[in-house]
């Protein structure tokens, strides 16, 4: 998959799969990042062997990543994690986060979308993501793709700064969607959107 957007700025990016080329791409990414933002990610990033090891991951087929670039440099991230074995390989889960400069503009709902699709070509049921509370921005994004709050869990991660804060969980069932979509579109249209 490799495709240019044009962003609601009129500016246009490259959207693709990330790639194990992309280790100096994708550690310039993360470091550039505020602190702020990397406050709300999971995992220090700016560790090299860990942004090595997240590139490795794509090799074993449990992850898929995409990437946005603008003048070769990467200014989004995404991915759907997937569950080879065990009570949750019908669910995937999406992580996206986009370079400041890029907020607002509309991609952040793009990549959703990808990263939706490729749920849908993976036979996936569900998909979930993951928020600390003040995130609001982002999950506004995602209730625009059918995601709806499924639960809350007070004081349950941990900030880079060592402070609690709320997990909120969001769900969105893509069988439930994709039938709906396929009534409303036709079956030969919505095999055209499946299979892009």
């Amino acid at each position: 998959m490799e495709k240019q957007l044009k962003l609601n700025d009129g500016s246009t990016v490259l959207v693709r799969e990330m790639q194990t080329g992309d280790l100096e791409r994708s550690f310039a990414f993360f470091q550039a990042l505020p602190e702020e933002d990397r406050n709300y990610l999971r995992v220090d990033i700016t560790r090299r062997e860990i942004v090595a090891q997240r590139i490795k991951d794509i090799t074993d087929g449990r992850v898929k990543r995409i990437i946005a670039l603008a003048d070769d440099k990467i200014i989004a991230d995404g991915s759907l994690f997937l569950e080879v074995y065990g009570w949750k390989r019908h669910i995937g889960e999406i992580r996206l986060i986009i370079s400041r400069d890029y907020q607002r503009r509309g991609l952040g709902l793009h990549l959703a979308g990808e990263l939706h699709l490729l749920a849908v070509k993976e036979r996936i049921e569900e998909i979930i993501v993951n928020f600390m509370k003040p995130q609001v921005g982002a999950m506004r994004i995602f209730s625009k793709l059918g995601f709806h709050q499924q639960c809350s869990l007070p004081d349950y991660v941990i900030d880079m700064h060592g402070k609690k804060h709320d997990l909120v969980v969001m769900r969105c069932d893509l069988q439930v969607m994709w039938s709906k979509l396929e009534d409303e579109l036709g079956d030969s249209n919505w095999q055209r959107i499946a299979s892009r």
